[in-house]
């Protein structure tokens, strides 16, 4: 009985330690609520921009490109805006050895509004770095919209827009599916 015992107890601690080393996610947002926030997000970004003709969407290469692609045919569906989808290419494992690319010339940006956008704003940083090349261009205005704000600031940067406001773990991840088979957020 004690060996039995003993065996049972080993297998009740592998199973607890498996289950504890999992990966277990938890849905967020769906994609019916990520099409809300979108949509809330585009009108925001409208509202702030009414008076303009002209809006530059510039997403963050992955995740936060397909939102700003998601934002613009919003933006393009409730408003007179002309829409121009700008990529931001940055490394964001390392962001100060390499330059930050813009798929469009500097001198295109003059005298517009630009709206910088990510999917998940953690620490700030690569937000950062992606506004690094608008520091240089005679903007009239520049905004920042993520979908997902996680308040955990190691940098000055806030989003003036974003779709969910989220208190996390500095040991949990957010993660964004855009694909077009399956959207949604989740945290682990």
């Amino acid at each position: 009985m004690n060996g039995t015992f003993g065996w049972v107890n080993y297998l009740f601690l592998i199973l607890i330690s498996d289950t504890c080393t999992m990966e277990s996610k938890t849905m967020i947002l769906d994609s019916r609520q990520i099409e809300q926030k979108i949509n809330r997000l585009a009108y925001q970004v409208y509202e702030d921009s009414a008076e303009e003709t002209e809006i530059i969407i510039a997403g963050i290469l992955n995740s936060g490109y397909a939102v700003a692609e998601k934002i613009a045919t919003a933006l393009k569906k409730i408003s007179p805006l002309e829409v121009m989808l700008v990529q931001i290419s940055i490394n964001k494992h390392s962001q100060h050895d390499e330059e930050v690319k813009l798929s469009v010339a500097k001198e295109k940006l003059k005298d517009k509004t630009v709206v910088v956008v990510d999917d998940v704003l953690n620490s700030g940083k690569t937000m950062m770095y992606a506004l690094r090349p608008f520091l240089n261009a005679d903007l009239k205005k520049i905004r920042t919209v993520v979908l997902i704000d996680r308040n955990h600031k190691r940098y000055p940067v806030s989003a003036d827009f974003s779709g969910l406001s989220l208190a996390t773990t500095l040991q949990e991840h957010v993660s964004v599916v855009l694909d077009k088979s399956a959207e949604a957020v989740y945290l682990s």
